[in-house]
């Protein structure tokens, strides 16, 4: 399957500089140019209101506003409704798992992975 193409806007959210910056650098290196990052769900959602991203990780665990809240907001929305929208969170558990699923969530990373795992994933949920 190919990657989405390179000039897709894509929103990076952790609480986490240290993880926005490892999955902003995996990113780059698969030659994503135009990444954008938002420290909490709340930041996340006032910089989805202002522009329109084609792709967002999204943690689950952030202080303000928690990942799966941000979930349910944004699939609220006409403009984010089919958006894919991954989520990069250390919850392993079977029932957030599911819980992520039926609020829409397109994909899930378990923390830590491996750049090739975001790779994989970015081509699997990628529809042109």
């Amino acid at each position: 399957m190919p990657l989405p193409p390179k000039d897709i806007k894509i929103l990076v959210v952790d609480d986490l500089p240290m993880i926005r910056n490892i999955v902003k650098d995996i990113l780059a290196k698969l030659g994503y140019i135009n990444v954008k990052d938002a420290e909490n769900g709340m930041q996340a959602l006032e910089k989805a209101k202002l522009e329109k991203f084609d792709l967002i990780l999204l943690d689950w665990n952030m202080p303000v506003m928690q990942g799966i809240d941000v979930l349910r907001e944004l699939r609220k929305t006409e403009v984010y409704k089919n958006t894919p929208i991954i989520m990069i969170t250390a919850e392993a558990e079977k029932e957030k798992v599911i819980a992520a699923i039926k609020e829409g969530v397109t994909d899930y990373i378990v923390k830590p992975f491996k750049p090739s795992t975001l790779k994989e994933k970015l081509e699997s949920v990628w529809k042109e």
